[in-house]
């Protein structure tokens, strides 16, 4: 009975749970059912009002294509008319041209030659110093020479005034404020003196146009040109000499390039270095000869006021040792002794004075080795570049003979050097034969009587 009873119970609720989820069922699907009519209404209300709106788009696009056509038949219609107009005008222009051939008669060629002044001194002016005080004016001139019609009177007035202030003021010196650029790039204003249409200077420096604006020399002159800037300035009357550059730039820009003592000197390089030290070493040399030279005459001299006191420290006094050590000998055996001495001292007088001498020898002899090394690495060039270029090939050509003239001037002060020390050597020598053969004759003397 409980079983039963139990079964009873579990089918009644799943019963239950059916019947309950088909009315849940049943009532959603009335919903969606509801919400389906509704949006089709929807949508049919919405189809009509698009609808309509076509219909209203395609009466307004037929009004456009209807306006579209009319405008473009009027606009046909005006094409021609501006046809016509046209070949009017190109006829009527023709014959305003000829008219105003007719009319210009020979001012034609006066025109183009001022367009052509106009354009020749545009260039002129451009690079004037005198610019650098008054510009603007070389602007005016190439518009001027720019026209392809008639220049009219403001433009002949430009050229005019353009002219007329080169002319006159190429024989003024003025002074102005201007920015210069110094070697740095950097700009300042500083007051400037013009000298005519040549040179720009400032207080102690040489300064160029260099397109619109002016700077300051690379490299300045030599110091004897520089130098009289200062005495120019400060001036107030009379005459003041002052070295000024007639070509307006040009061999100031050139100057620039020329290589200074110190640069040519390094184009030596090696062999350049070698020659340096030889002279030096030789001059050394010379230094220590003239000094141990100069002390020895001072001691000889000395010791020939004492000759019965003779000393070490001087060739003389060694000398006068032997002579007095050998009194009792014989004439020849005396002579001996004393060319002895005197041959043990040569050397001590002439050391380092034929070393003086082959280096003197040896200086343009090296001069000449990079003379040779210098012009084979220039042929060199020209195989490998050609003769295109005639600065390389005078660049290297001078490179080579810095050499030989860094070997003639080490070789000069060494040959002069080598006199001066060798004639005091032999003055000495002179003198110790001198006392010598004195002593000689003296002894013989004695022996006779």
């Amino acid at each position: 009975m409980k079983k039963l009873f139990k079964g009873l119970a579990i089918a009644t609720i799943a019963m239950s749970a059916t019947f309950a989820q088909a009315a849940d069922t049943s009532a959603t699907l009335e919903q969606l059912l509801k919400k389906v009519k509704s949006e089709r209404i929807s949508e049919a209300r919405i189809d009509k009002k698009r609808e309509a709106s076509f219909r209203a788009e395609r009466a307004d696009k037929q009004a456009l294509l209807v306006k579209a056509k009319r405008e473009r038949t009027a606009e046909k219609a005006r094409g021609k008319r501006l046809l016509v107009e046209h070949a009017e005008n190109e006829r009527r222009m023709a014959e305003l041209e000829e008219d105003l051939l007719s009319a210009q008669g020979d001012l034609k060629e006066a025109f183009g030659v001022v367009r052509g002044v106009a354009g020749d001194a545009a260039g002129i002016i451009a690079g004037s110093v005198i610019s650098s005080e008054f510009p603007g004016r070389a602007e005016k001139l190439a518009a001027i020479g720019a026209l392809k019609g008639l220049p009219g009177l403001v433009e002949l007035e430009n050229l005019w005034f353009a002219l007329q202030t080169e002319m006159t003021e190429a024989a003024n010196v003025s002074q102005f404020k201007v920015s210069v650029a110094d070697i740095q790039g950097n700009s300042i204003e500083r007051t400037v003196t013009r000298i005519g249409a040549f040179n720009l200077i400032d207080s102690e420096k040489y300064l160029v146009r260099r397109g619109n604006e002016v700077a300051e020399l690379a490299r300045q002159p030599g110091s004897r040109n520089v130098a009289t800037i200062a005495p120019y300035l400060e001036a107030t009357s009379g005459y003041q000499a002052l070295y000024i550059d007639v070509t307006r730039g040009g061999l100031l820009n050139l100057l620039t390039g020329q290589a200074t003592l110190e640069e040519k000197y390094h184009q030596g390089e090696i062999v350049g270095y070698i020659i340096t030290a030889v002279l030096l070493f030789g001059l050394l040399i010379a230094i220590e000869r003239v000094i141990t030279l100069g002390l020895l005459s001072a001691k000889i001299k000395s010791q020939l006021k004492t000759p019965n006191n003779p000393s070490d420290n001087n060739p003389l006094g060694r000398i006068l040792k032997v002579y007095h050590s050998a009194k009792g000998a014989d004439v020849e055996t005396l002579e001996l002794r004393l060319d002895e001495a005197i041959l043990k001292e040569i050397p001590r007088l002439e050391r380092g004075i034929s070393i003086i001498k082959v280096l003197a020898a040896i200086a343009p002899m090296l001069g000449l080795l990079g003379t040779v090394t210098g012009m084979i690495g220039t042929f060199q060039a020209i195989t490998l570049f050609g003769t295109g270029d005639p600065k390389m090939m005078a660049g290297g050509i001078s490179t080579a003979l810095v050499t030989t003239v860094l070997g003639l001037v080490a070789a000069l002060p060494l040959m002069l050097v080598h006199a001066v020390v060798s004639g005091r050597s032999k003055s000495l020598l002179h003198v110790l034969d001198e006392q010598s053969v004195g002593m000689i004759a003296e002894h013989a003397e004695k022996e006779s009587k």
